[in-house]
């Protein structure tokens, strides 16, 4: 009997056949890879948490993206560890601060043959470990706290980004940007804006990566967004592409496909997404114990973030992804 489902498996017989009829695709270009830059060591430091992943000097941090480049990874973004916090985090917008020292070496290494993009934050550089400024109260400031993300910004553009990516999920933070970045001359660096950021127990081997301890007791519940909620981050969404993003994304992935669906269909703008460290870490985790197959499990993980619509993919298999597409 010839069945009409049989022209389904008829599709699937060689690989072949299934690669010619593919709905998704994964390419190194489409993904960003996230990479740490420490300042004051002399050696890369493996991040325990995160298996394969380092603290890098600045020439560890040079060479790997040589690397990635060489792969054909379309971009970076670079979180930095300084040696020094405080309670106002000034590192993040010192000129001669880790990030902005490591994106004029990569600069003047690669020219334009990567996209070059700075996270824009001040967790990492606050000895406090939250995203902004505190009031008396221990609550962060929104307003005040925008106008450090505008200093931040700035000093990122001069030291060579191509792409500024405020994390911190405060009120009007692309609006702020948008305005210090044109109003200096910035007009060409694009924002890419962490527009749907969830309070997540996802971050943790992260904050091992950039030595954070949050006060308080690590709670951002307060301008991060509740992981019970998918309509709040559609407003998020459009609010920051109305204020001039260029680019928004959805953290985490995984957990968060629904939401990744509902933005793809809502804006019009490229659409990032972050496969997370804890996402990263509880796949390698298994794979070490031989409870499943890490390179095919990430495979599908990637693919699963792209076919929910994701056009660029933050993720810390990006390296060993592309390898195996050579």
């Amino acid at each position: 009997m010839n069945f009409p489902q049989r022209r389904m498996r008829r599709l699937r017989r060689t690989g072949a056949l299934r690669r010619l009829v593919t709905e998704h695709r994964l390419h190194p270009a489409d993904f960003i890879a996230p990479l740490f830059v420490r300042e004051g060591i002399d050696e890369p430091q493996p991040i325990v948490s995160m298996p394969g992943q380092f603290q890098h000097t600045r020439s560890s941090l040079r060479a790997e993206v040589a690397e990635l480049h060489a792969l054909g990874i379309g971009a970076v973004v670079l979180f930095g560890v300084p040696e020094r916090k405080d309670h106002i985090g000034s590192e993040a917008w010192n000129p001669d601060g880790i990030v902005q020292v490591a994106l004029a070496d990569l600069r003047s290494d690669l020219g334009d043959e990567i996209v070059l993009i700075a996270d824009l934050c001040m967790d990492e550089y606050t000895d406090h470990g939250h995203c902004g400024l505190l009031d008396g109260r221990g609550d962060v400031e929104n307003d005040a706290t925008l106008e450090v993300y505008a200093r931040i910004a700035l000093a990122q553009a001069a030291a060579g980004a191509d792409i500024v990516a405020p994390s911190g999920m405060m009120d009007g933070q692309v609006g702020a940007i948008r305005a210090a970045l044109d109003g200096s001359g910035f007009e060409q660096t694009a924002i890419l804006a962490y527009a749907a950021k969830y309070a997540t127990a996802l971050y943790g081997p992260f904050r091992d990566a950039v030595d954070v301890t949050i006060a308080g007791g690590g709670d951002r519940r307060t301008y991060q967004q509740d992981v019970a909620g998918s309509r709040e981050a559609l407003e998020e969404i459009r609010l920051d592409v109305a204020e001039g993003a260029d680019m928004v994304m959805v953290k985490p992935a995984l957990a968060f496909l629904d939401v990744i669906a509902a933005a793809r269909r809502a804006v019009d703008v490229p659409l990032a997404a972050y496969h997370v460290s804890g996402e990263y870490a509880m796949v390698c985790a298994a794979a070490e114990r031989g409870w499943l197959d890490l390179d095919a499990v990430a495979y599908e993980h990637v693919l699963a973030i792209r076919r929910a619509g994701a056009d660029v993919i933050l993720t810390y298999f990006c390296k060993r992804l592309a390898e195996a597409m050579q």
